[in-house]
């Protein structure tokens, strides 16, 4: 799901759509009115669940998506090589998601983990 903002309006840290993918905003720059055109913004962001640095300009004023995205919380039910299943705390519903490499030997059955949900895709999001 997505909702539609103006440029103006973003911050770093917040969420953008860039090529369909979800990117969390690293920095914004904004340049001044020209003599015949409107400012523009330059947004430099990397995507949530593949990594990659994507940017964008465009003027303040262009209405951009922005999507929404879901923190969870689970409980860890069993590893399994590269994947855990996990049991949402909310609803007690299970799915089975794959540890990313950093986190790897960091999740264990029994803890308690947090996960991203965006745009129909899903990702173990650890802060430590």
């Amino acid at each position: 799901m997505k909702e539609q903002v103006e440029v103006r309006s973003l911050k770093e840290g917040k969420y953008v759509l860039i090529d369909e993918e979800p990117c969390i905003i690293k920095s914004m720059t904004h340049s001044k009115t020209g003599k015949h055109g409107s400012a523009k913004s330059r947004i430099d962001a990397i995507g949530i669940f593949d990594g990659t640095k994507r940017s964008i300009i465009a003027p303040v004023t262009d209405k951009i998506y922005v999507p929404i995205v879901e923190r969870k919380s689970g409980q860890v039910i069993s590893v399994s090589g590269d994947v855990a299943q996990i049991m949402d705390m909310a609803d007690y519903s299970t799915l089975e998601l794959k540890i990313p490499e950093d986190l790897k030997g960091k999740i264990e059955a029994g803890k308690e983990i947090s996960y991203l949900i965006s745009m129909g895709k899903m990702k173990i999001d650890i802060r430590i």
